[in-house]
């Protein structure tokens, strides 16, 4: 039998859950769009690795897929918020590209030779982020306010929004690639320099273990104190276990993901190192996007979940009207869902710059599309009022896959976009569906 609460440090029984797939599901409490996305994640990385031979789920494979998913991962988090307040952005791609150009050309160009001080000087990193944040965080302020206090649709503004920021791409850089970066502002790009390596990242795995732990133990003393029914014990064992032995698990992928031979070679010749026969072998551990995508997750889920500000927005996007009539400043909160989507945009540039060591003007082109994707694959309803957090990260994952997938399969990639247009359409579609039938 389970257990809940009637009253703080008074505990009742409650009734046991039906001994079935459904009682399974109630008494786990996983949200059942999660769980069957996790199941077609795991079909498709078992169907692409059986149709390449075995090419898909190798650890280089792998940790290739996790940072190419991280930048569409970063501004899915963001998008969630947005949808579910019922908005769209549409300029994402557009202000991707632009953050990346400026903080581009700040390394590039305006310090080292409009200032005269050269190259990778210690505080250029911090200067470009900081402007490309700050850029970022005003683009969306700028159109989250036509939007909430003007009252034009959002899809008219961000469609505005996608011309003019690539239109003032491609004017900063005049159709030039622009680059190279500065060395430290390269690490966030991944890599196998700009990984943790095997302890760093076995300490953050232990750190995770500690977080799932921790998390499932304050839920439930939560529950207790004001009186929830709280989960079977055995379930949040079950929970706890299975966040543990995956979080173990993606670490010892990342591990067993080595350096490249001849860096590896030129890393011992440079610390005077003798390799042994087989090679020196370093394993290249979790990369620094993948950190940062993580990252972003933990406090936007954190912010939705957790403080007032995510609880106005769901509010919004359930009733708008009901949602004025209790007070909600709704104008000022969907203005700041655009601005914090503005900042996620300028830190997915900064990783996208600094993985490919230059900006161009097409940086993040139509990326709006695939984020966009990954937060209604993650359970995000176009109307407004359901999405998660967890579920955007994983709707990356999924988009990234069948990327990746066909690209190992050799699939041109006009049917690579025909399948992830089918992809789109069927993912709204079905939340179309679950919708009326729950209503």
């Amino acid at each position: 039998m389970s257990e809940a609460t009637s009253a703080p440090g008074t505990t009742v029984t409650a009734d046991p859950p039906r001994r079935s797939m459904a009682g399974f599901l109630q008494a786990i409490e996983v949200d059942t769009r999660l769980l069957g996305m996790i199941v077609a994640l795991v079909v498709i990385w078992f169907g692409f690795d059986l149709l390449s031979g075995g090419l898909f789920l190798t650890p280089r494979n792998l940790w290739n897929l996790s940072v190419q998913s991280a930048a569409v991962a970063i501004m899915a988090t963001g998008m969630v918020l947005v949808i579910v307040s019922r908005n769209i952005d549409l300029s994402i791609g557009s202000v991707v590209g632009f953050t990346g150009m400026l903080m581009a050309m700040i390394q590039a160009e305006w310090i080292p030779k409009n200032l005269g001080l050269g190259f990778d000087q210690p505080y250029t990193w911090i200067l470009a982020l900081g402007a490309g944040i700050l850029t970022g965080g005003a683009i969306g302020l700028f159109q989250g306010f036509i939007i909430a206090y003007i009252g034009v649709p959002s899809f008219i503004v961000t469609l505005g929004g996608l011309l003019v920021w690539r239109g003032l791409s491609f004017q900063f850089s005049q159709g030039q690639t622009i680059g190279p970066m500065d060395g430290i502002f390269q690490l966030m790009g991944g890599g196998p320099k700009g990984s943790l390596g095997a302890t760093l990242s076995w300490v953050v795995a232990g750190i995770a273990i500690v977080f799932i732990v921790y998390t499932l133990w304050a839920s439930r003393r939560r529950r207790r104190r004001y009186g929830f029914p709280v989960r079977p014990m055995w379930a949040d064992a079950l929970l706890g276990i299975t966040g543990c032995v995956v979080t173990i698990g993606a670490v010892a992928v990342a591990n067993a993901y080595p350096w490249p031979e001849a860096l590896a070679a030129t890393y011992a010749t440079e610390n005077g190192i003798t390799p042994p026969p087989g090679g020196l072998i370093i394993p290249t551990g979790i990369a620094n996007p993948v950190l940062i995508a993580i990252g972003a997750g933990v406090v936007m889920t954190f912010l939705a979940t957790r403080r007032r500000f995510g609880r106005y927005v769901f509010s919004i996007g359930g009733n708008p009207d009901a949602a004025e009539l209790a007070g909600i400043n709704t104008r000022r909160t969907i203005m700041s869902t655009f601005m914090i989507m503005g900042i996620l945009a300028a830190v997915s540039a900064a990783v996208l710059s600094a993985r490919l060591n230059a900006a161009t003007g097409g940086t993040g082109s139509g990326m709006e599309l695939y984020v966009s994707a990954a937060a209604v694959i993650g359970g995000t309803s176009f109307a407004g009022g359901i999405g998660t957090i967890p579920g955007a990260l994983l709707g990356a994952v999924v988009m990234q896959s069948l990327q990746s997938g066909m690209v190992i399969l050799k699939v041109d990639s006009p049917v690579q976009d025909i399948v992830v247009g089918i992809v789109l359409v069927a993912a709204v579609g079905l939340d179309t569906v679950v919708r009326r039938r729950s209503t």
